[in-house]
């Protein structure tokens, strides 16, 4: 990946999809290692941790869109490979996400409290939201077909796939009991 062919924008691009990427990995380990101190769930979801958390998401995202864009086809795939696959994944995904964000509200989505949901596509995975952004990221980088927008991607999947272990400990003293049954009958991811 060579840096020195590239424009303004997407360096700019790389550069804060990646420090967004950083910021939300270091919040999610530490809230991990240290969950009496942890950032994530915030023990208070104020309109500042909201703000913070959605704009870093939108980074990551926007910057692999961007780089994508500007770095079309760069890894030379077949458009068979990249619109059958990429598409398909970007579709599903945005269908789950979508469907997730009305089933449990977009106050729980930023870390409120709110009703334990174990009912549709939460009967499947413990995570499907996680999982739909991660098919989001991934059918982007597959139909882009870009080595600056599959790194970046890699960077969100990453994060994605790490953010149910800094919330699960504050689900469960959350929700006690019902979450420990829950979460023995539910796989984390699919």
């Amino acid at each position: 990946m060579d840096m020195t062919m590239l424009t303004e924008i997407e360096k700019l691009s790389i550069l804060i999809g990646g420090i967004a990427g950083l910021y939300l990995i270091g919040a999610l380990v530490w809230s991990i290692v240290y969950p009496a101190r942890r950032i994530w769930p915030p023990k208070e979801a104020t309109k500042s941790v909201k703000i913070r958390v959605w704009a870093a998401t939108i980074a990551i995202f926007s910057a692999t869109f961007l780089l994508g864009i500007f770095d079309w086809n760069s890894l030379g795939w077949p458009a068979e490979i990249r619109w059958g696959i990429g598409l398909t994944l970007i579709i599903l995904g945005n269908i789950v996400v979508w469907a997730g964000v009305v089933k449990i509200g977009f106050a729980a989505t930023s870390g409120e409290v709110a009703e334990l949901k174990t009912d549709g596509l939460y009967r499947y995975s413990r995570n499907p939201q996680y999982m739909a952004d991660m098919a989001i990221l991934i059918g982007w980088a597959v139909l882009s077909a870009s080595n600056w927008a599959t790194f970046i991607a890699a960077v969100g999947v990453l994060t994605l796939a790490i953010a149910p272990f800094a919330e699960e400990p504050w689900l469960e003293e959350s929700y006690g009991q019902q979450f420990r049954d829950y979460k023995s009958r539910v796989r984390r991811y699919i």
